[in-house]
């Protein structure tokens, strides 16, 4: 009875020396996956959040007071060049034409009498003159009048799209009062803020002259249909963001966009040479991105890296890696600094080709 608790003891101990044995076992059996830093052509697209803006986008005012008479338009409608859009009863601008005609008429009798009697000698060539000045001040009496009656149908200046109408037929116009807005959407104008190391790299490459394509991305995610081109940048730098605005125009042929939307500028930019690893290869530490580099005795080591831009999957590595370098692909959380490790090299081409990424 008392060889039993030997027995069990024996059995344990063999059975732990057991277990840890396999354990260790599988710990050196582990095979981590590695790879090279590989250079290719490969692009970086950019994005900026944008306002966009009608080509023209202008306030019709009403050049003339008076009672608003007729509203021959309505909200959202397009309008061509010269259509009647709002009519102010023209009654009193009509009377002061005529009014200013008749005199016109008397200015002029009165010109060609004293150019009779100047010719004559009777009067003085001063009386002529000034019977000259009076017929002149009445054309330009009667011209003035013409215009003001005019000013009573108010038309389109261009052809565009209205706006919200801020009047209502039969209302008491005053001279400058607002009545509605008017959009060229023929062209967009799409404004976004660059900052000011991009804009040097913008200004500073040495294809500057060519105007640069950008894309749209739309407050639905979706892409407009239309490829636009950078065309001017403004003259002076925002002293609170240190950014300065690029404008890109847009063509808008099937009236999609609409003045004062939002969305966000692609801007792709080729990167030539660069040198490629995968994102999942790095780890970050107090703002700072490292990888695991394998040295020749298998030996695991950490080595900070600059990384220049990033890439879908990608980053592109501005320093701190060699082509050759052997990195450590997976399970970076699962090794220590100077851990020794059995691993596979799997080729970059391989591991590129897994990756949801644009490279040439």
């Amino acid at each position: 009875m008392k060889r039993f608790p030997i027995y069990v003891g024996l059995l344990a101990m063999v059975c732990s020396v057991g277990c840890n044995s396999h354990k260790e076992e599988k710990h050196e059996e582990r095979t981590f996956q590695v790879t090279n830093p590989v250079y290719r052509d490969t692009s970086i697209t950019k994005e900026y959040v944008c306002q966009v803006h009608s080509i023209r986008n202008i306030e019709i005012r009403a050049m003339e007071k008076g009672y608003l008479q007729d509203i021959r338009v309505d909200e959202g409608q397009k309008v061509k060049k010269g259509q009647m859009m709002f009519q102010i009863m023209p009654n009193i601008y009509q009377a002061e034409l005529q009014k200013a005609k008749a005199e016109s008429e008397a200015a002029t009798i009165e010109y060609q009498n004293t150019k009779l009697l100047a010719d004559n000698d009777v009067v003085s060539p001063n009386e002529l003159a000034l019977a000259k000045a009076n017929y002149e001040k009445s054309k330009a009496e009667v011209a003035l009048a013409e215009t003001h009656l005019g000013f009573t149908n108010i038309k389109a200046p261009f052809d565009g799209i209205l706006d919200h109408l801020h009047v209502r037929e039969g209302s008491m116009l005053e001279e400058g009062e607002l009545l509605t807005t008017l959009s060229d959407n023929s062209q967009m104008w799409v404004y976004f803020n660059v900052p000011e190391a991009e804009y040097l790299d913008y200004v500073m490459s040495q294809n500057k002259d060519d105007k640069k394509e950008v894309r749209l991305l739309m407050a639905n995610n979706k892409t407009f249909n239309q490829k636009g081109v950078v065309e001017t940048i403004e003259g002076e730098f925002n002293n609170e963001t240190g950014n300065i605005a690029f404008r890109a125009t847009f063509q808008n042929p099937d009236g999609i966009l609409r003045h004062g939307e939002t969305g966000t500028v692609l801007m792709t930019t080729p990167l030539k040479h660069a040198m490629l690893i995968p994102q999942k290869a790095t780890f970050e530490v107090l703002d700072k991105r490292y990888v695991f580099v394998v040295d020749q005795d298998h030996i695991v080591r950490q080595k900070e890296i600059k990384v220049g831009a990033e890439l879908s999957h990608l980053f592109v590595v501005e320093s701190g890696l060699d082509e050759k370098d052997i990195i450590l692909l997976e399970g970076i959380r699962l090794v220590k600094d100077s851990q020794k490790i059995a691993y596979e090299l799997e080729q970059p081409d391989e591991v590129l080709a897994h990756l949801d990424v644009y490279a040439e």
